[in-house]
């Protein structure tokens, strides 16, 4: 099979044009983003035709788990239907997800790439939150604030879902402080979160910059998480810690998100080809 791997702020993928041919997707995740004994990635996008929409992408972990959304994932996803698929210089295309349809449009000023992420929500069933309180208290999005203890620190999270399932911790400290190898994957496959979550550490620099680290869900620590920045954007920009258009400093770079309350999230930032090759089957 042809593959093309490509990055967006160092969040790598691997790519399959999956029209009129089936498999087992999550199986060849697994195979294929291995580190060491496949090609290596944070995930499989897989292209597929849409009745709906002008393409379809589908998105698999490495454990081989489907995800909802994945904001660096559709803009890798657009660069490649730009240069191999689209061939009448489109520059705007509506793209199904299993988290609805986005909007993306190229920008041709940079190279860069903007896709419409769609409405944050915030409600316990909508992340989802497992039902009940935390220490008697209950979430407000607002002030953020749900105490959940982990390795004798408390981590005061806010909760925002976009199209898929984010816990933010919002520090004083650099986040480069921040433990996340110890204690990421404890948060992401918490309990309180059913479908598991992507846990992210941010700290507000001034109100227009940003810096976070992730630990995504079926995954591991990443250089950076497109749905990731947008729910830090949003939740920093309710509690008051940052303006509607705002960068945020990932380890593989900068992606910049802008947001009105009622409006969809934008996530504009750079997609790029790393190589192609064949996998054997």
């Amino acid at each position: 099979m042809r593959f093309t791997k490509l990055q967006g702020l160092g969040n790598d993928f691997v790519l399959l044009d999956g029209r009129g041919n089936e498999r087992d997707w999550a199986r060849l995740a697994v195979a294929m983003c291995r580190q060491h004994f496949g090609i290596g990635s944070d995930g499989l996008l897989v292209l597929q035709e849409s009745e709906k929409a002008d393409f379809l992408m589908r998105m698999f972990n490495p454990d081989g788990t489907e995800s909802e959304a994945c904001g660096n994932g559709l803009r890798c996803f657009v660069r490649y239907l730009a240069d191999n698929v689209v061939k009448d210089g489109t520059k705007k295309l509506k793209i199904e997800t299993l988290a609805g349809i986005r909007q993306t449009k190229l920008i041709e000023d940079g190279d860069l790439i903007q896709v419409a992420m769609g409405q944050p929500e915030f409600s316990l069933s909508a992340i989802p939150v497992a039902a009940g309180t935390a220490s008697g208290k209950t979430f407000d999005i607002m002030t953020g604030d749900w105490p959940l203890d982990v390795h004798g620190r408390r981590l005061m999270l806010n909760f925002v879902s976009m199209g898929n399932p984010h816990a933010v911790y919002f520090t004083d400290e650099p986040v480069n402080d921040f433990p996340l190898e110890d204690i990421g994957h404890i948060v992401a496959t918490h309990p309180l979160f059913p479908k598991g979550a992507n846990f992210e550490v941010a700290r507000a620099l001034d109100s227009h910059k940003i810096e976070m680290r992730v630990w995504e869900r079926g995954a591991r620590e990443t250089l950076a998480c497109g749905s990731g920045a947008c729910a830090v954007a949003v939740a920093a920009q309710l509690r008051g810690l940052c303006a509607d258009k705002v960068e945020i400093l990932l380890p593989g770079g900068c992606a910049c998100v802008e947001w009105s309350k009622g409006q969809d999230v934008l996530l504009t930032g750079p997609a790029e080809v790393v190589f192609s090759g064949e996998w054997p089957e």
